[in-house]
């Protein structure tokens, strides 16, 4: 049996982005992605028993580094203002950092048949024990926290997507998000 490889993993899971992102879920196939990656389709076997799985692995994978990036940046301690700042402007900074993981995740997430089989009905995120504890401490207002992703994090996105395409810093953009946020949450 052949040993695994984490740079031939790492070149796979770079391939299956790069062919996601030009050619879409169904463009992307095995022999494709080995091709794109310098490897032959029987060595993406010995990391992934089928597409699906290599595609829900990554989605995972990546979706658990855009939850990590965001938790490292917050403080138990910082005040709401600086809460909704800090998760806009670590949101946004994420995103044009790191766009083909971004976008691979977002194309992933819109497909329900794919992005259902990933989700845990039990997953707690680190995210959300801060949120919670922000409400109870009556420094974000008492709404659902999945009301709470769709105004932070939504909204950031349209504008990391639209500047991107436009080329634009979106410096005044953000400031106006923060605030309109900020009333829209904070007591």
């Amino acid at each position: 049996m052949r040993r695994k490889d984490d740079r031939k993993q790492e070149s796979i899971k770079q391939a299956l982005l790069k062919l996601i992102l030009s050619e879409g879920l169904q463009g992307a196939s095995i022999a494709k992605i080995a091709r794109e990656a310098g490897v032959s389709p029987a060595t993406v076997y010995i990391y992934y028993d089928n597409k699906e799985a290599m595609l829900q692995d990554t989605y995972r994978e990546y979706q658990q580094q855009v939850r990590d990036y965001l938790t490292a940046r917050v403080r138990r301690d910082m005040s709401g203002e600086q809460l909704i700042e800090t998760l806009v402007r670590s949101y946004y900074t994420y995103i044009t950092n790191h766009g083909e993981v971004f976008y691979f995740v977002e194309q992933f997430s819109s497909c329900p048949a794919l992005s259902d089989k990933c989700r845990t009905r039990s997953e707690r995120l680190p995210i959300e024990d801060v949120l919670d504890e922000f409400k109870r401490r009556r420094i974000l207002k008492d709404v659902d926290n999945t009301s709470i992703h769709a105004i932070l994090f939504d909204p950031v996105k349209t504008i990391a997507v639209r500047s991107r395409e436009r080329g634009a810093e979106p410096t005044t953009m953000l400031e106006d998000m923060i605030q309109m946020i900020q009333a829209a949450l904070l007591r």
